[in-house]
């Protein structure tokens, strides 16, 4: 008889948060953790070269995932990406350090009732695992697993339109984690020595020859045991057979925004109707499961340039092995190079719009080659009223989950959209980048002149309107009994099982989403350990964010 799998804990994920939760959790030598991934180790060329990660989509990396159609969108099916490997999506994204707006966390506190998770209690985990090259103080760490550095490499683009967006009126900025968020300049990003910084390098690989972490990758997880209403392992396939390991302590689902309410609803735990027309057994019959997806919209506005170079002339094996050997050249690249975040509107409380741009043709998801020289300046909805849902199509945990974010499906994220188009069209036609603009570069841009219509802009928005890869809120906290999870992040209905990942956020953070997830995953290591997050020292006490 095969010896029973006992642990402490089992977390299933490992990605942006459960790598974390994992490699912070065995600081502790007693405490015996088991690591449950999916898919394989993060060892393709591509993931480490900066500029190559969407040569992954598409790929076994990928899990390639795709939304239903989407009414807004003139029926199309949006493809999500997620990467199916250590490290999660951190070891696909684009590396931009953002951790959001100190009225993104204020609101999961005020209005949404998850106390113990405004600005000031969780800045102390974002400094924590930070470690910050140039920038310090009260808003950073230099200290920390996560290396945040300067780009190596900046295409002249990005500061011709940096330039251009101040003269524009944008204010400019070289941090957009410190006291103000709004402004235009240059993205950080997660590398170290301008290769991509994953958690699986800044958290699992110091932590992988510890004797009480087990990872063990290409195991995906079919659903959680649960006796007397308490989790005690995860079911999980591995090679041809199934098997089940047990926990002493508890289960932390870390799969994201997508794989998490799947596994909650594979192993009853969701709305009941809908699992038993998919033929699961319900053993809590908990509504909001799924519920409360909502994702950054982007809109890729792409303009043929001249003059100057694009990025991906510079795409060849040469600058390949430069990249790879010595971390430097333009391959360093993160291709979101620069941007800003804006209000559409003068009433707003924070910014609403954020900007990535690409000093060549980015435009849905990467996977078009460029014919042409380009830059593309890309508006994003950061802050989203549409919701969506994610539903089971089968009881098989090897079937994708039904996706349906709901784009637009709120007027009001149409009509900032438009706004934010008509912002960004002034920066292209000021300043330093306009003698660099040749002409509209997708055919939804034609004959738009100097002041397209709304109806105009409506169209290409509906045609071209992509995931900027932040699904989230699924598993929402909160403070009632509609919320998925509490402020402790315990799932409701079922003692010891925890959810710790980007569907915890019951509203989306104010930018990319991978710094705030790395931070629950911080966070939530401390709730297991039964300990407070650790705040910064008085010595690098500053003022109060805004």
């Amino acid at each position: 008889m095969a010896e029973r799998e006992v642990y402490d804990y089992v977390v299933v994920g490992a990605g942006s948060a459960g790598a974390v939760v994992a490699a912070r959790l065995t600081e502790d030598p007693s405490t015996r953790v088991l690591l449950l991934e999916a898919g394989g180790a993060a060892d393709a060329d591509q993931i480490t070269i900066p500029a190559a990660f969407s040569n992954l989509f598409k790929t076994r990396w990928d899990w390639n995932y795709q939304t239903t159609e989407q009414k807004q969108l003139h029926s199309r099916r949006a493809y999500w990406p997620r990467m199916k490997a250590l490290g999660g999506c951190s070891s696909m994204n684009a590396m931009i350090y953002i951790r959001g707006n100190r009225l993104d966390y204020d609101t999961w506190r005020d209005a949404y009732g998850a106390a113990g998770w405004g600005y000031d209690d969780v800045l102390p985990a974002f400094v924590r695992s930070e470690g910050n090259t140039r920038l310090g103080g009260r808003y950073h760490g230099q200290d920390g697993p996560l290396h945040v550095e300067d780009r190596r490499y900046t295409h002249p683009l990005t500061d011709a339109w940096v330039d251009s967006a101040v003269a524009a009126g944008f204010t400019p900025t070289d941090d957009f984690n410190g006291a103000e968020q709004e402004g235009a300049g240059r993205y950080q990003v997660t590398c170290r020595k301008g290769r991509r910084w994953s958690v699986a390098k800044a958290y699992l690989e110091p932590a992988a020859d510890r004797p009480n972490l087990t990872i063990r990758t290409g195991a995906l997880a079919e659903r959680v045991v649960v006796e007397g209403g308490r989790a005690v392992g995860v079911r999980y396939q591995h090679g041809p057979a199934s098997h089940t390991a047990y926990v002493e302590g508890e289960v932390v689902l870390a799969g994201g925004a997508v794989n998490s309410p799947q596994l909650l609803m594979l192993s009853g735990i969701g709305p009941g109707a809908h699992l038993r027309e998919v033929g699961v057994d319900v053993l809590v019959d908990l509504p909001t499961v799924g519920q409360n997806l909502h994702d950054h919209p982007a809109v890729p506005l792409v303009f043929r340039t001249c003059g100057v170079s694009d990025l991906m002339d510079h795409n060849n094996l040469v600058q390949f092995a430069r990249a790879k050997a010595t971390g430097t050249g333009p391959l360093t690249s993160n291709i979101g190079e620069g941007g800003g975040f804006w209000r559409s509107r003068d009433d707003l409380a924070a910014p609403d719009l954020q900007v990535h741009v690409a000093p060549t043709g980015f435009y849905d998801n990467g996977l078009h080659e460029a014919t042409s020289r380009n830059v593309t300046v890309a508006p994003t909805l950061v802050h989203v009223a549409s919701r969506g849902s994610l539903r089971l199509r089968s009881a098989d945990p090897r079937w994708h989950p039904e996706i349906d974010p709901g784009y637009y499906d709120d007027p009001a994220d149409l009509d900032a959209m438009v706004a934010g188009v008509r912002r960004l069209l002034e920066t292209v036609s000021t300043g330093p980048l306009a003698q660099h603009i040749a002409g509209p570069g997708l055919p939804t841009m034609q004959g738009w002149g100097s002041d397209p219509s709304d109806a105009q802009i409506v169209e290409h928005i509906r045609g071209n309107t992509q995931t900027l890869y932040h699904p989230v809120g699924t598993c929402a906290m909160g403070g009632d009994e509609r919320a998925v999870v509490d402020p402790e992040l315990r799932v409701r209905g079922v003692e010891g099982l925890r959810v710790a990942d980007a569907s915890v956020m019951p509203m989306v953070t104010r930018g990319n989403t991978n710094a705030p997830s790395i931070m629950i995953g911080e966070r939530a290591a401390d709730l297991l350990r039964g300990r407070a997050t650790a705040r910064p020292t008085p010595q690098s006490a500053g003022g109060d964010p805004r």
